[in-house]
């Protein structure tokens, strides 16, 4: 099989063409091509008046060993690579304990999966609901201003993935493809088989919810086991004499201990109170850097108009999306983060008197706004003060927006066009925000720090430069964003166990290994398999 790269055709191409541009480009004779499949789509839309697809394609052909010899030079000509997935280990008859699993994201998921497929029976413990439970709790906050604390965007089986536009696709290095594995496993709980050919494919969260039911169902029948609102609270870690720690088991809130050597830390960002306990247990934490910031809304069919042109609208190409980035004068980087077309602010606190904001959106992606994060980098030296500073810091701002919305989970929100007078907003324009449980226009400069606030106000106009329209001055910007990722990380060894505690495996996005449901499902297979050749090398 060939691998054949870079093909590019016109939007409206009828379906002979994709087969006639492989000949053509391989320079055989048709009935030497005995197959060609899409193996990736994409698109090129620099040029908004002639707008290509771009395919890669698998080519069976007669003679491969003759047609990859001639195009040996060239980079878009080359092998397939076999993407099969193939397990690293089985487990033996007998388990003397079985894995346990920390969290049911998308980490926990695929870590959950691939030990369930190798045998070795994991005990999944998630501290929220299962995911049509915890919907409902999500939508008291959304629609009645009711916060459950273990229940909500952040916590419950799915993780937060769950509400947010679906993304799958990462810039994550994966010489593997286990990214492969990650979706052709989501197409068999119920995905839109498109997502293995799409290059940004995406599911959106009703779909989501689907499919992790459906991945629980699979993990259950090989013998795992799923407890929910099981909020671990500790680890119990035994101390050798030579001074090496090893888990020997997790403690639950309610007193209950489950015996284990192994144990996948896959919690989420927001897992606030369980990176206290680790720190408090002595497992190593450091702080990381991560991003703050704004959610920005925009009409969609503003964005499709400044992107597409005139082929705005198109069914191929669907709602468009952007990425943006400029560099502020006082040297900090501003960058558009987890856009969502078509979709909607969400509220996102996992704790009573903070707003936090998050962007959503079905797999239509049919809402009337566009949403992106427009954030700010930050660093652990803008919040000194040890391993957790980060959580303390997120929290400073969290609250501030909370008493900026009017201390109701309503968030505060302000016109692009009065942000960058740096004059408060008293009421809205032709933008409707779609954050729930609704906005208080007001001005935001109090709830991020100034440098935040005047690299943003800067970033606006150069944004607008580059995508038509951007810094419209009835655009709304809705706070605050500061969960972009975690603000710790567990470090790991070789092993990917803890740097000073043997048998804890961090993982996924808390532990600050991931960052959106591809990586971190990425990062759960390897995990698993981490964990599989540890247990038997007993």
């Amino acid at each position: 099989m060939i691998r054949l790269s870079e093909i590019k055709l016109p939007i409206d191409h009828p379906p002979e063409a994709i087969r006639e541009a492989a000949v053509a480009r391989l320079k055989v004779a048709p009935q030497d091509v005995t197959s060609c499949t899409v193996f990736r789509r994409a698109h090129d839309a620099r040029k908004k008046s002639a707008i290509l697809l771009v395919y890669s394609l698998d080519v069976e052909v007669r003679d491969e060993a003759s047609v990859l010899k001639r195009f040996a030079k060239d980079k878009d000509v080359k092998p397939a690579p076999d993407l099969e997935y193939r397990f690293v280990a089985r487990a033996p008859e007998h388990l003397a304990t079985r894995p346990v699993v920390i969290g049911a994201g998308p980490c926990g998921l695929f870590a959950g999966l691939i030990l369930a497929q190798m045998g070795f029976r994991p005990i999944i413990l998630e501290r929220g609901k299962v995911v049509r439970e915890r919907t409902k709790d999500t939508w008291g906050l959304w629609r009645k201003s009711i916060l459950n604390p273990e229940s909500n965007v952040q916590f419950g089986e799915g993780g937060a993935g769950t509400f947010s536009d679906g993304k799958l696709y990462s810039q994550i290095k994966d010489p593997r493809h286990l990214g492969r594995k990650v979706l052709t496993e989501f197409v068999k709980a119920e995905a839109p088989p498109e997502i293995l050919t799409e290059a940004h494919p995406h599911i959106g969260t009703f779909r989501l919810v689907k499919m992790v039911e459906n991945i629980r169902r699979s993990i259950e029948a090989l013998g795992g086991e799923y407890r929910f609102q099981s909020h671990v609270t500790d680890l119990d870690i035994e101390i050798s004499g030579d001074g090496q720690r090893h888990v020997r088991g997790v403690v639950l809130a309610d007193g209950g201990h489950i015996a284990t050597n192994h144990v996948v830390l896959a919690v989420g960002h927001s897992a606030r109170d369980t990176f206290q306990m680790l720190l408090d247990r002595g497992v190593y934490v450091e702080a990381k850097p991560f991003s703050i910031g704004f959610r920005i809304e925009h009409p969609q069919s503003l964005i499709d108009k400044a992107r597409f042109g005139d082929y705005a609208g198109h069914p191929i190409l669907g709602a468009a999306d952007y990425k943006l980035v400029h560099h502020a004068s006082n040297g900090r980087g501003v960058y558009s983060f987890c856009m969502c077309p078509g979709g909607t602010v969400v509220a996102a606190t996992s704790e009573e008197g903070r707003v936090v904001t998050n962007g959503m959106s079905q797999y239509s992606r049919a809402e009337r706004n566009a949403n992106s994060g427009i954030v700010v980098g930050i660093t652990p030296q803008d919040y000194p003060g040890g391993p957790l500073a980060g959580v303390a810091f997120q929290r400073r701002w969290e609250s501030a927006a909370f008493v900026a919305g009017g201390s109701s989970y309503a968030a505060p929100a302000q016109r692009v066009g009065d942000f960058i007078k740096g004059v408060p907003s008293t009421s809205l324009g032709s933008v409707i925000p779609s954050y729930r449980p609704g906005v208080t226009p007001t001005d935001l400069s109090p709830c991020l720090p100034d440098y935040a606030i005047t690299a943003i106000r800067e970033a606006l106009p150069a944004m607008g430069r580059q995508l038509r329209g951007y810094d419209m001055a009835d655009a709304v910007l809705t706070g605050v964003e500061t969960r972009t990722s975690s603000p710790v990380r567990v470090k790991r060894d070789d092993t990917l166990q803890s740097l000073n505690t043997k048998g804890l495996f961090p993982a996924g996005e808390g532990a600050g290994y991931a960052g959106g449901i591809l990586s971190a499902g990425v990062d759960g297979i390897t995990i698993a398999e981490a964990v599989a050749r540890s247990m038997l090398a007993g």
